[in-house]
């Protein structure tokens, strides 16, 4: 293996957003570091099953609908 070309990988903390804390590895940030995210698995609507909503940028979600309505009748 060559030396010097791997990132370090040390300890670091990490917070939900309900305030719980875990530690893990990582590259991310330098030795004892704590990352705050800002969404996590226990509140976003992919890991929960919340609402979803489509967000229709230039038609494409409408032209799709047209396009295979023929599939939901």
């Amino acid at each position: 293996m060559k030396q010097g070309i791997h990132p370090d990988y040390h300890k670091i903390t990490v917070v939900m957003t309900d305030g719980s804390t875990f530690e893990t590895r990582s590259t991310w940030g330098s030795e004892g570091q704590t990352m705050q995210l800002d969404i996590d698995p226990k509140t976003h609507p992919a890991w929960t099953g919340g609402s979803t909503h489509l967000v229709d940028r230039g038609g494409r979600v409408s032209r799709f609908k047209q396009k295979y309505s023929f599939l939901g009748k």
